[in-house]
């Protein structure tokens, strides 16, 4: 009985020393196997900044989510990762789920990630300083670069265009990146680019010229782009899916209100100068999406041939 009892209190005190320096610890390991890894697909860009700044303060972290951003170079290259299941959730502009849905993929927003700011706005239609083009209508017949074909770039750009009085459909549209479009427009390998900041402050400051910031022009209440999840995670992880909600809302609701820190954040994933940041318009971050643009979006998406029916928002949408 005596050995029993001193094996007994042996045990209880190697699980109270253990529970004390759980305690005590000030290292991370113990936190971080508690949370639950989830990557999201992003572009980096200025409208993902909220998502770079959460991660930054803690706003995933305190939803018990281990987030890993990955860089991708738009939101239609993001959707094989969340199909796939490399990406829980994506950053995504509208027309490219609008496509997705369309092809019969079961993708939907789970979070808002920006919208429009107006005028002078974060996106722009550029060329060169000494091009003939001085208005929408005039990119008729030219050829204008986008990062991605039959998205939401194209779609604003042909949209303004007729509403100019142009006609649309004899622009060319070519695929170029926003780190390379500045070079493209610069090198005359297109007439126009479609290019968002940082990019944009850095095509102006060497002597671009702004045509049009078609995202304003096409509707002021637009929203870009949000975060999407395949409908297998948000049926089959609702939790996940709250938490992630949760902390990017709150990542959105910060951004807005310390505009100083989102430009802070944009120089650890991207290359800016001091004065581009001074200069630099950023989105507007709201938590609730815009059913009205949104629908307006849809529509002209349809009228352009990107998709083949209206989309479904009250699917699409949170």
């Amino acid at each position: 009985m005596k050995k029993s009892l001193l094996i007994g209190l042996a045990a209880a005190s190697v699980i109270a020393l253990s529970a004390c320096s759980a305690g005590a610890s000030t290292t991370a390991p113990a936190e971080t196997d508690a949370l639950t890894p989830i990557t999201v697909g992003v572009i980096p860009i200025v409208d993902t900044a909220p998502i770079w700044l959460g991660k930054e303060k803690g706003f995933f972290s305190d939803e018990g989510l281990d987030l890993t951003v990955q860089v991708t170079t738009g939101g239609a290259a993001a959707v094989p990762g969340v199909i796939s299941g490399d990406y829980e959730f994506a950053f995504g502009n509208l027309v490219s789920v609008m496509v997705a849905r369309d092809k019969g993929l079961d993708l939907r927003y789970v979070a808002n990630g920006n919208s429009t700011a107006g005028t002078p706005d974060f996106g722009a239609v550029i060329v060169r300083g000494d091009s003939p083009i001085t208005s929408a209508a005039d990119l008729a017949g030219k050829t204008v670069s986008v990062n991605n074909l039959q998205n939401i770039g194209d779609t604003t750009i042909r949209q303004i265009v007729e509403d100019d009085g142009g006609d649309s459909s004899t622009i060319q549209f070519v695929e170029v990146g926003f780190p390379d479009a500045e070079a493209a427009v610069e090198n005359s390998q297109v007439d126009a680019a479609w290019i968002l900041a940082p990019f944009l402050n850095s095509a102006v400051a060497n002597g671009a010229r702004i045509i049009s910031y078609n995202f304003s022009a096409f509707d002021t209440n637009l929203d870009i782009a949000g975060y999407f999840a395949n409908g297998d995670t948000i049926s089959n992880n609702p939790d996940l899916v709250t938490k992630f909600q949760t902390a990017m809302n709150k990542s959105l609701e910060y951004a807005q209100v310390h505009p100083d820190e989102v430009r802070q954040i944009v120089t650890t994933y991207t290359k800016m100068t001091a004065d581009q940041l001074t200069d630099m318009v950023l989105p507007e971050f709201r938590v609730d999406f815009n059913g009205d643009a949104a629908t307006k979006l849809g529509e002209a998406a349809v009228k352009f041939g990107t998709l083949s029916a209206k989309p479904d928002l009250s699917v699409m949408l949170p």
